[in-house]
């Protein structure tokens, strides 16, 4: 959820230069990229490159959310979330401001998109996240706030990362930051404690969001309100058995998730493979009775030309005897 006091307490114009208190990197303030419930994100420039710090007057927070980025680092293979490059202080004449700088992810967020490129990216952009999603978790880790506005694609080729980690929890603890929409325990379908289960619930209203960029507003909650959604959505409907495993909870690792979802996509190749075929048959028969009826229609023509030229040959003839 939105912290609008901390918005408010971090509000900095561009130009702004903040500098560590230990480490003396220096960062001039470029514009603000988002906030969340524990700080203010700025697109700020150092060392001649751009880069993503985040500010909270939490020191606490600040701390927490630098021990998930250190762990993402050890996850091998894994480049989920940003790489860590400073953590430091700002001491001003109000008091301290706590902070980080990581790296700054390019790129349009997981709704423009697909808005962009089309409803047949979202099958591969998800698989992609249930691979990183599956590190995460072995690894001990629930993403928790996971909602379109977090996730970047960058590329080509097209690569999703995450910009914001503030909401990683530890398995097992509760969660400590989340957005209505995509939390399970406003829909009714579960509780908030960190577990697998909760991502992918979280993933399968992303998935449920491309059909409506705008959301939509709960009315009775619970299954049946999200299922009607998700059948009433042409482009969801190829998937929708795998939204609906994960919105009950059904699937207890992203692996399982992904099997499913991977089954579903060879099926919808094997179709249109299918179709495909169906359809070349169909063609071949259409350009073999086509080139009959022409066949034929040559024949008829090339009878008619020799019987004039015979009938031709026969009056010149007659015509020189005469003569």
């Amino acid at each position: 959820m939105m912290n609008h006091s901390m918005k408010n307490q971090f509000n900095f114009k561009p130009g702004t230069v903040i500098e560590g208190k230990w480490h003396k990197n220096v960062y001039t303030i470029i514009k603000e990229l988002g906030y969340g419930a524990n700080g203010v994100v700025y697109l700020a420039r150092w060392r001649n490159q751009d880069v993503a710090i985040k500010l909270s007057g939490s020191g606490t927070s600040i701390t927490s959310e630098v021990n998930v980025l250190r762990s993402f680092a050890k996850v091998q293979g894994s480049v989920l979330g940003p790489s860590l490059l400073d953590v430091d202080d700002w001491e001003r004449k109000s008091g301290i401001v706590f902070f980080y700088c990581m790296e700054y992810i390019k790129g349009p967020d997981f709704m423009t998109f697909i808005d962009q490129k089309g409803p047949t990216w979202l099958p591969v952009l998800t698989l992609q996240l249930l691979t990183d999603l599956e590190r995460l978790h072995q690894n001990g880790w629930i993403f928790g706030d996971l909602k379109p506005e977090n996730l970047i694609v960058t590329g080509p080729p097209a690569k999703i990362r995450c910009i914001d980690v503030g909401g990683t929890t530890m398995k097992g603890r509760a969660i400590k930051e989340f957005t209505e929409f995509y939390d399970r325990g406003y829909w009714g379908m579960g509780s908030r404690k960190a577990d697998p289960a909760y991502d992918l619930f979280s993933l399968a209203m992303i998935m449920t969001n491309t059909a409506y960029p705008k959301r939509f507003n709960k009315t009775t909650g619970g299954l049946a309100e999200l299922i009607d959604k998700v059948k009433q959505s042409p482009s969801l409907q190829k998937v929708e058995v795998v939204i609906v495993h994960a919105l009950k909870g059904d699937y207890q690792s992203a692996s399982q998730m992904r099997y499913d979802l991977l089954q579903v996509m060879s099926k919808d190749q094997s179709d249109m493979r299918h179709v495909s075929r169906q359809t070349r048959s169909m063609n071949s028969k259409v350009r073999a009775q086509v080139n009959q009826r022409k066949g034929k229609k040559r024949g008829w023509t090339e009878t008619a030309l020799l019987v004039t030229f015979v009938l031709l040959f026969y009056v010149l003839y007659i015509y020189s005897y005469l003569i």
